[in-house]
């Protein structure tokens, strides 16, 4: 067969892998999927109210035609950008695909659908709940990311690293712990699939139908990388910054509640 016939037989076998399993298997998840996921990261990271782990993947293509400079990365060769939202489980809760590699996360989120459900409350998340074992104020649920992310009610990122006491040192390393699941499952689905433009969205379900269905003890065992060290960006706003102090005082006079403390060797 000549290559535009593979081209075209590999183009409408991942559009109908999308199709068949997205409902099955990347549905949006209900209030009490959240719940499960939220269980999840209090058990696996010992990050109460947490919801998800965010992150994008640079996804190498060939230079689109006419497109200047929109889709060359920061690492210098052409992506378009898997920003996903990921599970315990190393599952893809909610994706959002073909973002120009030029984008910083924080931009490529705030312009994603997942960024407008958070923000018009259409995604069933649970109302806000106390922390465990916490007298203090119910805290929202909140997703997860790195410094590339700006803060926001919904979002919590790290603390910039510079001039950290213990507290934010601590509050920290539990984030961290909780990100890792993000950077994981981008590993697990790098190892298995040889990801292209047109068969992204496939390899996401298959990977999550994989997980669900098929998931080895060896691939739960991938190293897990170290957390990103980059340069901070804008705290955000007031109101955001408040809650993520909420959320640091918590991890600091509820020590008892985990089984262990933070190493000193944290950076």
């Amino acid at each position: 067969m000549g290559t535009s016939t593979i081209a075209g037989i590999v183009q409408a076998t991942c559009a109908t892998i999308w199709l068949r399993l997205r409902a099955s298997i990347l549905p949006q998840p209900t209030r009490q999927q959240w719940l499960q996921i939220a269980h999840g990261f209090l058990d696996g990271a010992q990050f109460p109210n947490c919801i998800g782990a965010l992150d994008g993947k640079h996804i190498r293509v060939k230079k689109p035609p006419n497109s200047g400079s929109r889709f060359y990365n920061y690492k210098q060769y052409f992506s378009v950008v898997l920003l996903a939202l990921v599970d315990t489980n190393y599952r893809f809760v909610i994706v959002d695909i073909g973002a120009y590699g030029s984008s910083a996360d924080a931009r490529i989120f705030r312009a994603s659908r997942m960024s407008r459900w958070l923000e018009r409350n259409q995604l069933d998340i649970p109302q806000p709940a106390p922390l465990p074992g916490s007298a203090g104020p119910p805290a929202p649920f909140v997703i997860v990311g790195d410094e590339g992310f700006a803060l926001s009610p919904h979002l919590m990122r790290l603390f910039p690293r510079r001039g950290l006491d213990d507290k934010k040192h601590n509050f920290n390393y539990r984030l961290s712990r909780a990100r890792r699941f993000v950077e994981c499952a981008f590993m697990i689905l790098s190892s298995k699939w040889r990801v292209f433009l047109s068969a992204i969205q496939a390899c996401v379900v298959l990977h999550n139908f994989i997980r669900m269905y098929e998931a080895t003890q060896d691939e739960d065992a991938l190293a897990f990388p170290a957390p990103d060290q980059g340069e901070p960006s804008q705290l955000g706003r007031a109101g955001s910054a408040g809650l993520r102090e909420l959320f640091c005082d918590f991890f600091c006079l509820a020590s008892w509640f985990f089984s262990f403390s933070f190493p000193a060797s944290f950076p």
